[in-house]
């Protein structure tokens, strides 16, 4: 979903006397990128594009950021709302007016970056160290690292009633489901969005990606070749959404189930953990995906996995205090700051580490499942196939069509032109 930019700026600080902001696409060089500048005085304007809903802990940390650094600049740090969602849109209509440091999910990086937006970060090797692999990836292409991750929280994981389940039920989806029909109780997975269904094919050894255009994909799931063949996993599903158990429902939809006792466990993210922890209480659990049972394997549950990131405007005019900037809005403090504030799942290793952290199982969970989870790279035309497919498949596949003219159908449908 698209929103629109926010048109309101707040100026969070005055100036302050005597105190001091991967798609195979080759990058256009930026300007003077990766060049070190020497640090400017005096008085240094810097512009922030973040959500709104974030100003009053960008406030925060920006007033830190000031004071750490009283003395050597008189900064002037306005935020301006920018909604996540769109930003890459928005800087690449305008690069020259963009923010000095920028807000963005992953799946935009190759875009900014292709276009020569993203400034290389300076102090690479100690923010490489600092954060999760996973997200370092997220921000890098060939090897250099092109923007300072935040988050690691958006991602899908397995919630669950612990009145209902041991710990050894929900390892497996036949555990989990043999739980669920005992007690007359559902499961929920929203398998008609592609960014749930994913879950089935991403550790089967089946390829899928988005191709060096960045706009189409590639896909074999429906290869009749190999250990596990498409027409396996497609089975699997089947026998998933035969079950009694099995209910698709929305985000909105699982929480309202959860609240009226009718799902017991389900697939969603972080977003939902205050929710779930409100109805379940000391029975509130949350771990990685089961494994699900694939032409007699058993075969892990994989996720798309995502990360929030700050970028350095490569054409700001006061870069080398941007990239600072940008390195004290996601550095180990900050983004502990941000978990307790916003819950938000830190990329930090230290800060998602923490005692607070470890405290909840959402938290964890997420964290656990990012080793089974692949970067979000589609091209468009992947979405509306999944859907048609699942919801085939929801339906118990009602016209008995051959498993394997449907996963053709799928691939195709994945693969096909933009034009189409």
């Amino acid at each position: 979903m698209l929103w629109k930019q926010g048109a309101c700026a707040v100026t969070i600080a005055a100036i302050l006397t005597g105190c001091s902001s991967t798609a195979d696409v080759e990058p256009v060089q930026s300007v003077d990128a990766g060049g070190q500048e020497e640090l400017e005085s005096g008085k240094v304007p810097l512009t922030v594009w973040a959500e709104e809903d974030n100003f009053d802990l960008l406030n925060e940390m920006t007033a830190s950021f000031q004071e750490h650094y009283a003395g050597q600049a008189d900064f002037e740090i306005t935020l301006v709302a920018q909604p996540d969602s769109n930003t890459s849109d928005v800087i690449l209509g305008d690069i020259h007016h963009a923010g000095d440091v920028f807000s963005f999910p992953d799946d935009q990086f190759s875009r900014l970056m292709a276009a020569g937006v993203l400034e290389p970060v300076g102090n690479a090797e100690e923010v490489s160290s600092a954060n999760v692999a996973e997200s370092i990836a997220a921000a890098s292409y060939k090897d250099t690292l092109y923007a300072f991750p935040y988050t690691a929280d958006n991602g899908y994981f397995l919630y669950y009633d612990k009145d209902y389940f041991t710990e050894e039920d929900v390892q497996t989806l036949d555990g989990i489901l043999s739980v669920a029909e005992a007690a007359g109780k559902q499961i929920s997975m929203e398998l008609n969005s592609g960014w749930y269904l994913y879950a089935f094919f991403g550790q089967t050894g089946l390829e899928f990606g988005i191709n060096g255009d960045g706009v189409t994909n590639y896909c074999s799931w429906n290869s009749t070749e190999g250990a596990i063949k498409g027409t396996d996993v497609a089975q699997s599903i089947l026998d998933f959404t035969t079950s009694p158990a099995f209910a698709c429902h929305s985000d909105a939809d699982f929480i309202s189930c959860v609240q009226d006792g009718s799902v017991i466990a389900g697939v969603s993210g972080t977003w939902n953990a205050t929710q779930v922890r409100d109805v379940w209480g000391e029975d509130y659990g949350a771990v990685k995906l089961p494994t699900f049972t694939c032409a007699g394997q058993q075969i892990q549950m994989a996720s798309f996995t995502g990360y929030k990131m700050m970028g350095v405007n490569a054409y700001s005019a006061h870069k080398e205090w941007a990239m600072k900037l940008a390195d004290w809005l996601t550095n180990e403090e900050n983004q502990s700051l941000r978990f307790i504030q916003k819950n938000q799942v830190p990329s930090n290793i230290k800060a998602a580490a923490s005692d607070a952290a470890a405290e909840i199982p959402a938290v964890q969970a997420i964290l656990e499942q990012s080793h089974y989870g692949n970067l979000q790279r589609v091209g468009a035309k992947y979405w509306d196939a999944c859907t048609e497919f699942a919801n085939i498949m929801i339906a118990g596949n009602p016209n008995n069509i051959d498993l394997q003219e449907l996963m053709d159908n799928l691939a195709k449908g994945i693969t096909a032109s933009t034009a189409e």
